[in-house]
């Protein structure tokens, strides 16, 4: 049977491909993701548990709020329109047989959500490394591997492999050439 038993790819670390709404839910601006994300959780749930309640199936884009966290935000319309939304007017609207679900639109929300908080956490520790300060020496050891890495690759890869040379025939008075004389005796 193989596996032990289990299923082929049960412990496997690789993530699955990320759906079409993962990505576009991906694709916010890290410093506004947070705030817009909030927003679009706040109204996909209230179409999620009211789907019939008109009021929750338009937004307005000349609010001041909703502009800034959703008009002036590379890729937030996008990201309604991929859920369903369609853009009217000044405003973005669902059209009524457009069904959001809690299973596919609320736990992407979420995801994406936490997707973003480990992104925030990882560029916090990028920047707090990067202000730092350096001890010279250092620095001037990593700008010496750069270097060196940099040479070794405009060298190019090592298609030649070393080769042998004839140093003697092997014979004892061929090592004795070879080999330091010893004064003693």
């Amino acid at each position: 049977m193989g596996y032990a038993g289990y299923s082929p790819g049960a412990n496997s670390r690789m993530p699955d491909a990320l759906t079409y709404l993962q990505q576009v839910l991906r694709s916010l601006p890290l410093d506004a993701a947070a705030e817009t994300l909030a927003v679009i959780d706040k109204l996909t749930r209230n179409i999620v548990s009211t789907p019939r309640e008109e009021k929750f199936r338009k937004i307005n884009l000349t609010n001041a709020k909703i502009k800034s966290v959703i008009g002036d935000v590379p890729n937030a319309i996008a990201l309604l329109q991929e859920m369903g939304w369609v853009c009217e007017e000044n405003a973005v609207v669902l059209p009524a047989s457009i069904r959001l679900s809690h299973e596919v639109h609320v736990i992407g929300i979420i995801e994406a959500q936490d997707w973003y908080k480990t992104e925030n956490a990882k560029e916090k520790t990028r920047l707090m490394r990067a202000a730092k300060e350096v001890d010279p020496d250092v620095a001037l050891v990593r700008q010496q591997i750069e270097a060196d890495k940099k040479e070794r690759a405009a060298e190019g890869p090592v298609t030649k492999g070393s080769t042998a040379t004839k140093r003697g025939n092997g014979t004892k008075s061929s090592l004795d050439d070879i080999a330091p004389k010893s004064s003693g005796g």
